[in-house]
């Protein structure tokens, strides 16, 4: 699967990934050539590797007064770990370090950020801080679009089981594997649904899209395509989910039309987009032209206000923008 460029492992100031690449020691997350490159790319670099720094300092201080508590809750699987007042700094630090580590526009800082998340997740069951929003676009713009999929439902089922005990660390947790991205988004149908699910699940599908696209097309050239050229095909989609499909790949082979695929899921796009501007009505201008939405700090939000839109923009906004097309996309649907 093609990784994409923005987030490859690359010097920061050149954009090359020539030579030996020295990590950032500040950020930890940022690479370069050498020394002068690095000193050339600081004035940028600054605004995003100090906050990070300070962050991870913050977070590192915390960490330590934690585990020199006289119980120390992160040795020992905690079921109500959000409930010991001792964790609160502990786990909002985390919080801040993945916060900022999400904002820097590189593979290692998009990864880093994804572990904390999973981190913050299998501490506090519960996500009393709400960083499962966040999770969803990490994946995706790591290219894990199955492991997002498989997460969004995960909490549209059995997260949304009124029975489900988040104490008990017994009970089957984010267990689902390999669903079917495929299948109609009827889970995410109501108003109130997560309205970030939403986002990141319209996202996931447009990438589905874009690549049964490109795999059509790709069958203009010849009835039956070679295996190799069907492999560097693969090499270059989005989307793990439809370079992982034997159905598909094995039409695409065989020379089989997939415009069924592709209209299926072009339905499930037009319903998602419906959807997701139901729930608000400024996020789909905001993601074309973001300004200031992208910076803002809204202290609170109710459904549907403009300061939801702010924060879902911000835990959203690199996702669209790495996937080729996407926001062009969501262009032209605001244009019809």
């Amino acid at each position: 699967m093609a990784v994409l460029k923005l987030l490859d492992a690359q010097c920061n100031q050149c954009k090359t990934a020539a030579g030996n690449l020295s990590v950032c020691a500040g950020c930890k997350v940022v690479r370069y050539r050498c020394k002068e490159h690095q000193a050339a790319d600081w004035p940028t670099h600054k605004a995003q590797c100090t906050p990070v720094k300070k962050a991870r300092v913050h977070f590192e201080k915390e960490e330590t007064d934690l585990r020199t508590c006289p119980a120390n809750p992160l040795e020992e699987p905690e079921p109500h770990f959000w409930g010991w007042l001792e964790t609160r700094p502990y786990m909002r630090a985390r919080y801040g370090l993945l916060d900022a580590l999400r904002k820097i526009k590189t593979r290692d800082a998009v990864q880093a950020a994804h572990d904390h998340v999973k981190e913050c997740l299998r501490l506090c069951r519960s996500d009393n801080m709400g960083v499962r929003d966040m999770a969803p676009a990490l994946m995706l713009r790591l290219g894990r679009d199955q492991e997002a999929y498989d997460f969004m439902k995960w909490y549209a089922t059995s997260g949304e089981d009124p029975d489900y005990d988040w104490g008990d660390l017994e009970l089957p947790y984010l267990d689902l594997k390999g669903e079917n991205a495929f299948e109609p988004p009827t889970l995410w149908a109501a108003e109130f649904d997560n309205f970030t699910f939403k986002i990141a699940l319209t996202l996931l599908k447009l990438r589905l899209l874009l690549d049964l696209i490109s795999l059509q097309n790709s069958m203009k050239i010849a009835e039956k395509l070679p295996q190799e050229l069907i492999d560097n095909i693969r090499a270059h989609l989005t989307s793990d989910i439809v370079a992982n499909n034997a159905e598909i790949m094995r039409k695409v082979r065989d020379g089989i039309s997939i415009q069924t695929h592709i209209d299926a899921i072009d339905t499930q796009m037009n319903t998602l987009f419906n959807n997701v501007n139901k729930s608000n009505k400024y996020f789909w201008p905001a993601l074309v032209n973001p300004g200031s939405a992208l910076t803002a700090r809204p202290a609170s939000y109710s459904y549907g206000s403009y300061e939801e839109m702010e924060l879902k923009l911000q835990y959203s906004y690199e996702a669209w923008e790495e996937t080729p097309g996407a926001i062009e996309w969501v262009r032209q649907k605001l244009n019809r």
